[in-house]
């Protein structure tokens, strides 16, 4: 009990109950509109000056002070490059952004999302963002569970702020991006399967629960749910994914990146 007590706790650390700062898809920035879309344009240009057509890209919600080591975005999404058709019928290239969200009243349970890269830094609060760029290899496979639907079949829609990669019963926005990671690499969307390969290869992060002096405070968050984790509280995070893939030649670059107009303002 105890155990259970403490790592609730610690979840509160990563994520504060009166922002959308997990996986929600209310706007937060501090930034005005204007420099959320100056961003989103910013990470568009990084992705299509590489040639990539498809990327994890991870955003923060919460100041960095305030999360536990290790722990340096809230939320992550992938990113496709596509043909993306206007209302007055025009065909325009960009990238649209695949997301795994929880819901707005009953957050415990989630919903996947296709919006757009504005819709995405306007959830970021520090003007920085994580990128994974994923192998060629890896980045034809994945678009082609998307282009068949199957990436929609691993979605898993109970929802845990701290969802153990290594046990199916809950899922979170980096959860979801790690099974189908791990259905591209072992070519399978049979959930058993890929939470088996991930429990053998996979490291997760530890949440650490004796951070709990950067809580906000100690109120109860419903999403926060345990009965997968056994042991040390483990979830998936931008570091462990990106270790994940470089150490087995499924990405070719795992960096971060700051917003030029936190350069302007400052200048």
């Amino acid at each position: 009990m105890r155990r259970h007590v403490l790592a609730a706790l610690a979840a509160l650390a990563l994520y504060a109950p009166a922002a959308q700062a997990g996986s929600g898809a209310a706007p937060i920035s501090p930034f005005p509109i204007e420099a959320s879309a100056d961003f989103a344009k910013q990470i568009e240009r990084e992705l299509a000056g590489q040639g990539t057509r498809i990327a994890l890209v991870f955003r923060t919600g919460r100041a960095r002070s305030d999360l536990p080591d290790g722990i340096r975005y809230t939320h992550g999404a992938f990113w496709i490059y596509s043909q993306v058709q206007t209302e007055d019928g025009e065909t325009l290239s960009g990238y649209s952004v695949h997301n795994l969200y929880h819901g707005a009243e009953d957050r415990r349970t989630s919903h996947l999302t296709q919006d757009w890269p504005v819709n995405f830094t306007q959830g970021d609060v520090i003007g920085e963002a994580g990128i994974i760029i994923p192998s060629p290899e890896m980045q034809r496979r994945l678009l082609g569970l998307f282009a068949r639907g199957e990436a929609d079949d691993l979605h898993q829609p109970d929802y845990s702020l701290i969802s153990n990669p290594h046990d199916g019963r809950f899922q979170n926005c980096n959860e979801y991006m790690l099974d189908v990671i791990a259905a591209a690499i072992w070519e399978t969307t049979d959930r058993d399967r890929i939470k088996a390969n991930l429990a053998a290869h996979f490291e997760p992060a530890t949440v650490r629960t004796g951070l709990l002096e950067r809580l906000f405070g100690p109120s109860v968050d419903e999403r926060v749910r345990l009965d997968d984790q056994r042991g040390p509280i483990h979830t998936a995070t931008f570091a462990s994914i990106g270790d994940f893939l470089m150490d087995n030649g499924l990405a070719t670059a795992v960096y971060e990146i700051r917003a030029d107009h936190l350069d302007e303002a400052e200048s």
